[in-house]
């Protein structure tokens, strides 16, 4: 088996500040809204955490973990120029 990909923790850490900074902030008068972006923060930190589970099974398993950084990042074995 290859490295599974994985998104990078930090981009958890982005959005969870965003959120938490910026998003809130701006919802901090309406009730309902300010509920929903609380609901999307605890989602996230689940994510977080279970993702966090996931690569310890994995070194656990001796299986590689390629973190990305984008949905367009490609792995240096493909990008070997033609012999």
């Amino acid at each position: 088996m290859d490295q599974i990909p994985l998104p990078s923790p930090i981009h958890y850490e982005l959005l969870l500040q965003m959120l938490e900074r910026q998003t809130m902030t701006a919802v901090h008068q309406n009730p309902n809204l300010r509920n929903q972006v609380n609901q999307l923060i605890i989602t996230l930190r689940k994510a977080a955490v279970q993702q966090k589970q996931l690569e310890e099974m994995c070194q656990f398993s001796s299986v590689e973990i390629d973190h990305r950084w984008s949905i367009n990042h490609v792995s240096e074995r493909k990008v070997a120029a033609p012999d």
